[in-house]
């Protein structure tokens, strides 16, 4: 069975070191404050200028005025502050920020990212994923592992405009965890009720199995 785009989220959220700060992309990333510690004391960073988001507003309470760079109603946590966009991205050219998630469109086995452009299709820019995946130190990918026809997210090379070569850290969908390692792609968790046969079928690369595969969730 595989993951709902929230479970996908909680678990990228366990992913994230003690007292970082995490900048979150569009889609699945944006859920992940939802999962967060109080314990772990993580700050999210907004590339629109906002520092210290937290999770989503309940319904009702949402303020129109306090949107995230997806233009998403968001939440303030105590201390959070605002500021322009060159400070922001400032912060993430200077290297200040230590993981950020985003969504992809393809992941190539050596950890190229196409993230923002499909030909034929009006995009109004990168954003800035180009930014973040060259400033942040650790890029995780969250995404749904095959396309709505069935293909592959997960290949060889990129057929799509690259966001950044050679940038990927860790893919996590909703069949599996994988790593982008020196030797390749290592499927080192899968979903629960997922066999690991159905992840080598669905990418269209080489897996190398770690010999500590398990379940996603599981304690042991």
């Amino acid at each position: 069975m595989s993951l709902t785009r929230e479970q996908i989220a909680e678990r990228a959220a366990s992913e994230l070191p003690n007292g970082s700060y995490v900048n979150l992309g569009l889609g699945i990333p944006t859920l992940v404050s939802n999962y967060l510690e109080d314990s772990q004391n993580i700050t999210i960073h907004s590339e629109n200028g906002i520092l210290n988001l937290g999770p989503s507003p309940f319904s009702g309470e949402e303020d129109p005025d306090l949107i995230n760079a997806s233009k998403e109603t968001v939440t303030i946590q105590k201390g959070g502050s605002f500021f322009d966009s060159s400070l922001s991205f400032s912060m993430v050219r200077g290297g200040h920020i230590d993981v950020t998630i985003l969504g992809a469109m393809e992941v190539a086995e050596n950890g190229d990212l196409a993230n923002w452009a499909v030909p034929g299709k009006m995009i109004s820019g990168m954003g800035g994923a180009m930014d973040l995946v060259v400033g942040a130190k650790k890029v995780i990918v969250t995404m749904e592992h095959v396309t709505k026809r069935g293909s592959s997210k997960i290949l060889k090379d990129c057929t799509l405009p690259l966001t950044g070569k050679g940038v990927v850290d860790l893919i996590l969908t909703d069949l599996a965890l994988i790593t982008v390692e020196k030797e390749g792609l290592v499927l080192r968790e899968i979903a629960p009720g997922v066999d690991k046969s159905e992840v080598i079928e669905k990418t269209d690369t080489k897996l190398i199995i770690s010999p500590d595969l398990k379940e996603m969730f599981s304690n042991s």
